[in-house]
């Protein structure tokens, strides 16, 4: 920093591709920081650093900047640049550029790397910075040069994914195409893992929990003709993808469907060479080197990828797919939790245990592949703290009391499994009963909504907090979330949440519904099941749809206060019970079926 004249550097937690999870090549921030956590920004200056992080991470990042360990392959030594830890979202914590305002003069420099910045990022930091007169520099990659024993890229072999799509690469392309006209965009940039992986209807393993590839895609309405191996082809859909990552069978199905492939670490140069065209590429997820790379004499469009919508809306295909992952996902909660119920008064079980175990039940699973995410397996008071992951440090031993909350999820080849279940582990409280039973119903609520066509998912929350605000409570995230079939557990643009979201919600997308209740130091509870946004019928006032339960598995009844319950809402606990053991039964052995039946009792 102090040879380039840079006085502060920013270290964001992302990927060139603005993924929620990223490979370890990537992980800048927790080798410069210490800090372990998924979500966090280190701001180092000459003189300190700090780092930023919500709610989730308050403590463990306490714990780890304070230790002033820095991770060994760093090769760094930083005995007198301890982290400050900026809590972000209290009142009282400055943002980035207004703590570098405070700690830097005019006329000084910042630097990033433009390759972990969204455009809009970009230039918000910008704008930002311009109000203390603060110059960015957006050149310069500081941490490669320091960074030694850095984990290479991944290179695991993509898997095809035509057969399971529903829809061919070729439809996809002619779709996209045709929104490419309307919009007068001669060639599109996607960034994004998952839409690439969508379009090319491929599959990767290059991240951990998402099943996607380290790749750029560019698609044209016309003959491109840049460094093509075969420029007799009209090829117009380029994917950039290490050559390690193919096979025979790869290299075929993408000949066959006209795509070329070129190197990974060749996307810049190619988009240099693209000439007097309008280049689209979307602001909110487009890396900022890439909207340098792009020619003066290009026009640059700034339009929101038109693969996120129609990844959204899952075909017939989909859907189906889906539903044999939810049964499969069933029927390893069945043999986890029998085998917890089982285990539990032999003293041993700890939240780490259970993980291990119920990865191992649902590995059993035809098609299972990996978690979807880092399960959260959180005993009494660790269910409050709301995406709390067991270590070895905070790990605890289970006891036949309180509440205990799973929220987990597998990666099939089928489809992506979401599901949280808080369970009884013993006698419970009253007001315990009367928390759950309160966030119970409003997951019914919402389970059972009816709703015109352009209903935002903004407009549904309040059926699922209704019944706690009715008694002074609330959560702080959001109800709902998009869900990719065998791609992100969280996908956009669909969501049911307090923010506003303008995406309506239409046939075909799937969405998690998990209310909460969290009270610190005492519990957590959330129920989840995953939802599908089914078509209902065509009356004199529109088109209503409704949602369709997908999950597979009982609610614990033993946390029920009955007295707070409806008719109608026993009614719909008891159907989905009845269709959980109708569904699930058949798969199960003699004594899970047993176990399974007495879950699924009726109640009166």
């Amino acid at each position: 920093m102090q040879r380039k004249n840079i006085s502060a550097l920013i270290v964001p937690s992302t990927d060139p591709h603005g993924s929620e999870y990223v490979a370890e090549y990537w992980q800048a921030r927790q080798m410069i920081s210490g800090f372990t956590g998924s979500a966090g920004t280190a701001v180092i200056t000459l003189n300190s650093a700090a780092l930023w992080t919500d709610s989730r991470y308050f403590l463990q990042a306490e714990e780890q900047l304070n230790s002033g360990v820095i991770p060994a392959q760093a090769g760094i030594s930083c005995k007198n640049c301890h982290f400050i830890l900026m809590k972000d979202g209290l009142p009282d914590t400055p943002t980035i550029s207004a703590w570098l305002g405070s700690q830097l003069s005019a006329n000084e420099t910042v630097s990033i790397d433009a390759e972990l910045f969204s455009v809009n990022e970009v230039q918000k930091l910008e704008n930002q910075l311009n109000k203390f007169s603060i110059k960015l520099l957006t050149s310069e990659n500081l941490i490669s040069e320091i960074w030694e024993n850095r984990q290479p890229l991944p290179c695991g072999e993509i898997i095809l994914f035509e057969k399971n799509a529903g829809v061919t690469v070729q439809q996809k392309l002619e779709n996209l195409r045709e929104k490419m006209q309307e919009e007068n965009i001669d060639t599109f940039v996607f960034t994004a893992l998952d839409e690439i992986a969508w379009l090319f209807n491929i599959r990767g393993c290059d991240v951990e929990y998402n099943p996607v590839a380290i790749s750029y895609a560019v698609v044209s309405l016309c003959h491109c003709g840049i460094d093509q191996q075969s420029p007799e082809k009209n090829v117009q859909a380029f994917l950039f993808i290490d050559n390690q990552k193919l096979n025979s069978q790869s290299i075929e199905f993408f000949a066959k469907n006209n795509i070329e492939i070129l190197p990974y670490e060749n996307i810049i140069d190619f988009i240099k060479k693209i000439e007097n065209q309008t280049v689209g590429i979307d602001f909110n997820k487009a890396n900022y080197a890439i909207f340098q790379a792009i020619n003066e004499n290009c026009k640059i469009k700034d339009f929101v990828s038109p693969i996120i919508l129609a990844k959204s809306l899952k075909n017939k295909t989909e859907l189906a797919g889906f539903r044999r992952a939810m049964k499969k996902d069933g029927v390893a909660l069945v043999k986890f939790f029998q085998w917890l119920e089982n285990e539990l008064p032999k003293g041993y079980v700890t939240e780490l245990y259970a993980s291990e175990m119920l990865h191992a039940f649902r590995a059993e699973q035809k098609d299972f592949v990996c978690e979807s995410f880092e399960t959260i397996a959180a005993y009494g008071a660790h269910g409050a703290i709301v995406h709390y992951e067991p270590t070895r440090e905070s790990d605890i031993l289970l006891k036949p009391e309180g509440l205990f909350l799973l929220d987990s999820g597998g990666q099939y080849l089928d489809g992506t499994t979401d599901i949280t279940r808080t369970v009884a582990l013993g006698r419970l409280s009253k007001q315990e009963k009367i928390d759950f039973t309160l966030v119970l119903k409003g997951h019914i609520a919402l389970a059972q909504a009816r709703f015109p066509e352009n209903t935002r998912g903004t407009q549904l929350d309040i059926l699922a907090r209704q019944y706690l605000w009715q008694h002074c409570a609330n959560f702080g995230h959001g109800t709902g979330h998009g869900v990719g079939h065998f791609l992100c557990v969280h996908e956009g643009p669909q969501s049911v949440r307090m923010n506003e979201n303008p995406t309506t919600l239409q046939a075909g997308m799937v969405l998690s519904n998990e209310p909460g209740l969290y009270r610190a130091g005492k519990w957590g509870i959330r129920c989840e099941n995953l939802l599908a946004v089914n078509e209902l019928r065509n009356t004199d006032f529109g088109n209503f749809l409704s949602f369709e339960t997908l999950s597979l598995f009982p609610f614990d009844t033993r946390a029920i206060e009955r007295s707070l319950l409806t008719e109608n809402e026993i009614s719909w606990l008891n159907t989905y019970h009845s269709k959980a053991y109708k569904t699930l039964s058949p798969l199960l052995s003699k004594s899970e079926k047993i176990w399974l039946r007495k879950k699924c009792k009726t109640i009166f």
